[in-house]
């Protein structure tokens, strides 16, 4: 008889304390299951936004040797001190084009503004499009090479065996002369790979002012 009323409280007791974990049990499903989602969709977000980041932090810094956009002439060059920048050119599988550069290597003056040429010829019996991708070696150096005018700053598209010659405009900016890790540069090599446009934007094929000979700007 002493023992009867023990076991009847721990019987009764027993659903009232395990309703309550259930509920907690749920309530941490649900807190882990959000938190999940979340990062996930953090994690989808940020592919979406790390090639323009990407794109972004290469053009400001010239990390990965990507060259600068200029809109002018240097305003305290050129200086004395040459430099040798050769030209390199590739044509990505899928795009029958020959491109070629008109020189293989120049030498200029730090802060002098040259005008070059590249040729390309499309092979095919169709139109087709491209678009250039570059950079620069060593790639230390992409922030002081300037581009004032250049054929891979949009696509390109070329009518069946159509020749054309493009032109790149571009100094060294000369404050890489106060940059004393570069003392012992003397070769610059720019380098650019046209690869195929699927689906490239509609346009005239008549070649523009820029893809013309002005001579040195």
């Amino acid at each position: 008889m002493d023992h009867e009323p023990t076991i009847s409280q721990d019987v009764s007791a027993k659903p009232v304390n395990r309703e309550p974990a259930k509920g907690r049990g749920l309530g941490r499903d649900v807190v882990v299951a959000s938190i999940c989602g979340g990062v996930v969709a953090l994690m989808v977000g940020a592919s979406y936004a790390a090639v323009p980041f990407y794109n972004w932090f290469c053009r400001a810094t010239g990390f990965n040797g990507t060259t600068q956009v200029a809109t002018s002439a240097p305003a305290n060059g050129p200086i004395a001190r040459k430099i040798s920048v050769r030209f390199d050119s590739n044509v990505a599988p899928g795009l029958p084009w020959k491109f070629e550069p008109e020189q293989n290597e120049i030498e200029v003056n730090i802060g002098q503004v040259v005008t070059v040429f590249y040729t390309v010829t499309n092979q095919a019996a169709r139109t087709t499009a491209g678009q250039a991708a570059y950079n620069v070696a060593p790639l230390t150096v992409g922030s002081y090479f300037q581009k004032i005018n250049c054929f891979c700053f949009t696509e390109q598209t070329m009518a069946p065996g159509e020749k054309r010659e493009m032109p790149v405009v571009f100094y060294v900016d000369p404050s890489i002369a106060d940059d004393h890790e570069n003392d012992g540069l003397n070769t610059i090599t720019l380098s650019y790979t046209f690869y195929p446009v699927k689906d490239p934007v509609v346009k005239p094929l008549a070649s523009g002012e820029n893809d013309q000979r002005k001579g040195n700007l």
